[in-house]
């Protein structure tokens, strides 16, 4: 038996929240939370989460007491300063330090609604490697995108579709889920310190980290299952996402995604005849 390595307590109040223990062999969950000055959305997202086995926050150098607020609401919470900026390095990092077998991302402006987690986790179980959020299917939608973003959204979708042969519905939505197993097909950097020219940031830092990830689980063959999901409005605060710039950076990554999708084919292909050759033999 294990036990929830936390005590949650009520958002306002020092009550304690009493412990969980969860059958033997059941997978244990991560949450990572990526926040930048989000001390007035965390007591709304984090009295939202269901009962897991770890939460860990990744602070970009809040300037807000976004650190203070989470340890009060969550004793035991599990914090991580992220080693670059932007919030693909924060999920880097945070998904380094889990210790789960699932491993779910969600936002801390409250966009993403944590009680959904469950949905992410049955996929999982019932078979998926890699249950992706989608905003525009079944009960899925959106609160908060622009018509502006959500057009953008629809075109890449389609290219990457086009390209991947994938049939992604939501490109650009950053609520996912997979198995911690599958960790090391992302190719995520998360200790490679800060290039000294730039913006500070590596390729994959960026709000792009959504696109890489659902374009390195299309190349690794991942069995990929879409989530329906509803976005709600950030709570407080502005966010840091930008339609234009933003959506460049995704056109890049596809871009720079598509040799390395060839590649991942012809070694598959080659695979794939030296195994029935070695039948025929």
């Amino acid at each position: 038996m294990s036990t929830v390595p936390y005590v949650r307590r009520s958002a306002g109040t020092e009550t304690e929240l009493p412990r969980v223990v969860v059958p033997s062999g059941e997978p244990l969950v991560s949450v990572i939370v990526p926040a930048l000055n989000e001390a007035r959305n965390l007591p709304h997202v984090l009295a939202r989460l269901p009962e897991v086995d770890e939460v860990i926050l990744v602070d970009g150098g809040s300037t807000d007491d976004t650190v203070g607020v989470a340890r009060r609401l969550m004793p035991g919470i599990r914090v991580v300063t992220q080693n670059r900026r932007g919030k693909g390095n924060a999920l880097a990092c945070g998904f380094a330090a889990a210790t789960g077998d699932i491993l779910v991302m969600i936002d801390a402006d409250g966009s993403t609604d944590p009680k959904e987690i469950p949905s992410f986790i049955a996929a999982l179980r019932a078979g998926a490697d890699f249950a992706k959020g989608t905003r525009f299917t079944g009960p899925g939608g959106s609160a908060d995108i622009t018509r502006l973003r959500r057009a953008g959204n629809k075109c890449l979708s389609m290219l990457v579709n086009t390209m991947f042969r994938t049939g992604y519905s939501d490109l650009c939505y950053g609520y996912n889920a997979f198995w911690a197993r599958h960790l090391d097909v992302f190719g995520l950097d998360s200790t490679s310190p800060a290039p000294a020219g730039g913006d500070g940031r590596l390729w994959g830092d960026g709000f792009e980290i959504e696109t890489l990830l659902n374009l390195r689980a299309a190349r690794a063959r991942l069995k990929i299952v879409e989530v329906p999901s509803f976005e709600q409005a950030r709570i407080h605060g502005e966010s840091n996402l930008n339609a234009m710039t933003d959506g460049i950076r995704v056109l890049r990554t596809i871009a720079r995604e598509w040799p390395r999708r060839r590649s991942a084919e012809r070694i598959a292909k080659g695979a794939r005849a030296e195994r029935a050759a070695g039948r025929a033999r």
